[in-house]
């Protein structure tokens, strides 16, 4: 079937488009061995080239996600098939986490606690659905807009042209009311129709204005969690690019560091998700207590917190986040709804430099496994990564 396609179908027969192209490069074809007509013989890659292991590297990470898939016995969904690649691949450091908990603590992952994961990694986000119809609105406030604009703009050449027309009836002699009448009705029909105009375009601006309110709602909702008010980790890798291009031109120090909350699922489980929500407030506001133009915190998800720092160098960095840390474990909070003294609470952390590593997402993963030594080596301490590891 032909015609047109509507914006939320066309944003789907996109994503499925993209979704098929990538699975074929998974597969070792490319768009182009599809136009090859029936008969012909597609040119292969050669043994041993760059190409070749392009391929042989695409079919195994297939292969891979499959296995995951099986092992696990989870359905052949786009979620569940997403959540392992970013899995396998580490191309989400939280997912990677998350995956490699439960399973450490349970042994095996299920469908619904898949998609419990992929909601919660979505929640921050404007949906492409809403951001469309957001802009379908706007398309058509622009639309109605430009039509108020031709019919004035139409509405004053007619009145012109009439105005001369019954202008040339006037003379300097004889009886002129007529046409006097004729042009006063017609300067009041054209008042009407500016008022009536001036009118739909105060109504216009209106709705743009609303809608400018809401495309900036939702630019802030994309870009900061909303329990903590801290930028999230969509915000953070746009943060982490800058200030990795500043530091490299200015020839300065950059560091990064992961912290994670000790036992959080032990106070939510003794005292109630409320106040375990208190607490994740509490800590990010000591956190943002360093935050600067050299210095930005997020909250990367769950319990964990990232800092990026400019100008200080990982020692320093660890310096710094041991003294929140020492900050923290050395005040005595209270649970607001029964006033009962609550256990210690406390952070560990992992810090890297990131400039020693070959790229951010390599020094991010190095924070992380400074982070679960700090865990596993008794919690509530700050570790530097090795800059060899």
């Amino acid at each position: 079937m032909t015609g047109a396609i509507s914006p939320s179908a066309g944003g789907h027969h996109g994503l499925t488009d993209r979704l098929a192209r990538w699975a074929k490069g998974l597969s070792g074809r490319t768009e182009t061995e599809d136009d090859i007509a029936e008969g012909e013989e597609p040119q292969r890659a050669r043994a041993g080239t760059a190409a070749n292991r392009e391929v042989v590297r695409r079919r195994q990470l297939y292969n891979d996600i499959g296995d995951f898939l099986f092992a696990h016995d989870l359905d052949l969904t786009p979620v569940n098939f997403s959540v392992a690649l970013d899995y396998l691949t580490g191309a989400n450091v939280g997912v990677e986490k998350a995956i490699k908990a439960v399973l450490m603590e349970r042994g095996k992952i299920t469908n619904g606690w898949v998609e419990a994961l992929s909601a919660g990694q979505r929640a921050d986000e404007v949906t492409p659905e809403s951001l469309a119809s957001m802009l379908d609105k706007v398309e058509e406030n622009l639309t109605h807009f430009s039509g108020l604009m031709h019919e004035s703009r139409n509405s004053a050449k007619d009145y012109g042209a009439a105005l001369q027309e019954h202008a040339k009836d006037l003379t300097g002699e004889g009886d002129n009311e007529p046409v006097l009448a004729r042009l006063v009705g017609l300067t009041r029909s054209m008042v009407e129709k500016t008022r009536q105009v001036e009118g739909q375009l105060r109504e216009n601006q209106k709705q743009t204005q609303a809608l400018k309110s809401s495309l900036e709602n939702a630019r802030r909702a994309a870009e900061h969690d909303h329990l903590t008010g801290l930028p999230n980790r969509r915000a953070f890798e746009g943060v982490l690019r800058e200030e990795l291009a500043l530091a490299q031109e200015n020839g300065e120090q950059l560091s990064v560091a992961f912290c994670d909350i000790d036992h959080f699922k032990v106070i939510n489980d003794t005292h109630g998700h409320d106040t375990g929500d208190r607490v994740l407030k509490f800590v990010a506001g000591l956190l943002s207590k360093a935050s600067d133009d050299r210095c930005h915190v997020a909250r990367h998800g769950g319990e964990e917190f990232v800092m990026l720092f400019r100008g200080k160098t990982a020692g320093e960095t660890c310096e710094a986040v041991d003294r929140v840390r020492q900050d923290l474990a050395g005040r005595s909070l209270v649970n607001r709804a029964n006033g009962e003294r609550m256990e210690r609470v406390s952070f560990s952390a992992g810090v890297a430099n990131v400039l020693a590593y070959e790229d951010p997402r390599a020094a991010l993963k190095a924070a992380d496994r400074a982070l679960y030594l700090a865990k596993e080596h008794g919690r509530n301490r700050v570790y530097l990564a090795a800059e060899a590891d």
